[in-house]
């Protein structure tokens, strides 16, 4: 399994990495311009991942749909829900283009962001979700593609939007400066819009990534929407909402945990919210190997229910498990090793730097145990299995990461540490649970009985 497993995997580590890049060199950026800057920028980005998860929560509904229905040999089937994956992008990012437009004045509030900077960081916000439509294209069409083993397309669009993220930045977040290159002085012209640039950056790139990715579906030969409907279809809709919503009330719970944490820890100030950011932007990156893997998992454990291959789909899991667990120790050894150096790639406040560099290598430790999760919940997703899931995420992120932060942070007057202390306690326990009902064998359907393709309903 494993050529199968880094073939799928490799393109999405790619293009997970450049976007990490990207996120680097955004927050040093920003960084440059100042410690409020950076907490202006970082100050909503927990309801980047609620409104982002949400949409691609939907998206694993297709995912399993129509990797079980290329498992099965059901071509038409699964160009049927490309299809329908259109109708979907329309409604969802009409949607959050309207919800995010009307609430960005407000959420820096909600969020308790200090008052100084609320102005900045509601126009930060205001900007980057201008173009909603097209990121929701491209985290559904990106999905659809991965779902029938394309892992290189969206990888091809991914660099392509981060270079050109990149390159704006030069343009529009600094003013017009002169450099000296070779001994010779050279003009860069900037429209010195600041935070607002990286915003406009990165909405510019947002918008053409949405714009290819449809172009590649479209011309896509396993995989097209050409000449299907686009009216709804219930036949297709309802088994992949069946799968889909418990994963998206999932990942809109935990993510909404993620803006009550941010706004705890914004409640400690501006130092403790820019080691916050800094810290979660430089973690990012180490957690590739476990998304990458997971993406993969999802793809061939929903072709192998698809073809009825039980054997496929253990020899899958023995494969998969181990290697995630080791790339983790790996990416978890060089964050501890590496952490002080990291966080001053982005800032040159010692006590960031402190503070930063403490949280980052408490949490390295656990890495290798986050992995295991991260990975058996992607198989979970290709089979169609969300419920449970879905009450492991939400018991561990509200029963032990919200809950606890709450009482550090305003009963007991604890920091930052004790916020990322609650977090691990966190990512401990979805190990825990998750590697029982991993070896339970409750979460393959077909450890209980045979299953012939049908996937509105499997036969017990």
């Amino acid at each position: 399994m494993l050529p199968v497993i880094f073939s799928l995997a490799w393109p999405t580590m790619l293009e997970q990495l450049m976007q990490t890049a990207v996120q680097y060199m955004d927050t040093g950026m920003v960084g440059v311009l100042g410690t409020s800057a950076t907490a202006a920028v970082g100050a909503t980005s927990t309801v980047n991942w609620l409104i982002g998860s949400t949409i691609s929560a939907i998206s694993i509904g297709f995912l399993a749909y129509i990797s079980q229905s290329i498992g099965a040999g059901k071509k038409e089937q699964a160009k049927k829900a490309s299809g329908q994956a259109v109708l979907t992008v329309v409604i969802v990012g009409i949607f959050f283009t309207i919800l995010t437009m009307g609430l960005s004045s407000k959420v820096p509030v909600w969020m308790q962001v200090d008052p100084s900077i609320q102005k900045l960081a509601s126009s930060y916000f205001l900007i980057l979700y201008a173009p909603m439509l097209f990121r929701t294209a491209n985290i559904i069409f990106g999905t659809v593609l991965r779902a029938v083993g394309d892992t290189k397309t969206p990888m091809q669009v991914g660099v392509a939007f981060n270079v050109i993220n990149i390159v704006l930045n030069f343009f529009l977040i600094y003013s017009t400066r002169t450099v000296l290159i070779g001994g010779k002085e050279l003009v860069i012209p900037g429209a010195g819009w600041g935070v607002q640039g990286a915003a406009a950056a990165s909405a510019i790139a947002y918008t053409i990534g949405g714009i290819a990715i449809t172009v590649k579906l479209w011309k896509h030969t396993d995989i097209s929407p050409k000449g299907q409907s686009f009216l709804p279809d219930s036949a297709v809709l309802r088994p992949c909402l069946k799968v889909a919503v418990p994963n998206m009330f999932q990942r809109f719970a935990t993510s909404l945990g993620y803006v009550a944490f941010a706004s705890m820890i914004n409640s400690l100030g501006e130092t403790a919210t820019a080691a916050h950011t800094i810290a979660n932007t430089v973690e990012s990156a180490f957690y590739i190997p476990g998304y990458g893997m997971q993406t993969a998992a999802a793809t061939l454990a929903g072709n192998a229910l698809g073809a009825n291959d039980n054997k496929k789909l253990n020899s899958l899991a023995k494969a998969i498990v181990p290697l995630e667990v080791g790339l983790m120790v790996i990416s978890g050894s060089l964050l501890f090793i590496f952490a002080p150096i990291l966080i001053r790639l982005f800032s040159s406040d010692a006590q960031v730097i402190r503070l930063g560099s403490t949280v980052l290598r408490m949490v390295a430790v656990s890495e290798p145990f986050y992995g295991v999760p991260i990975v058996i919940e992607g198989m979970m997703q290709g089979v169609g299995k969300t419920v449970t899931p879905f009450i492991f995420n939400v018991a561990g992120m509200w029963g032990v990461r919200i809950l606890g932060t709450f009482i550090c942070i305003h009963l007991l007057g604890l920091g930052l540490v004790s916020a990322w202390g609650c977090m691990i306690g966190h990512n401990m326990l979805l190990f825990v649970l998750f590697t029982l009902h991993y070896f339970s064998g409750r979460w393959n359907p077909m450890n209980k009985t045979k299953v012939s393709f049908q996937y509105k309903t499997c036969k017990k």
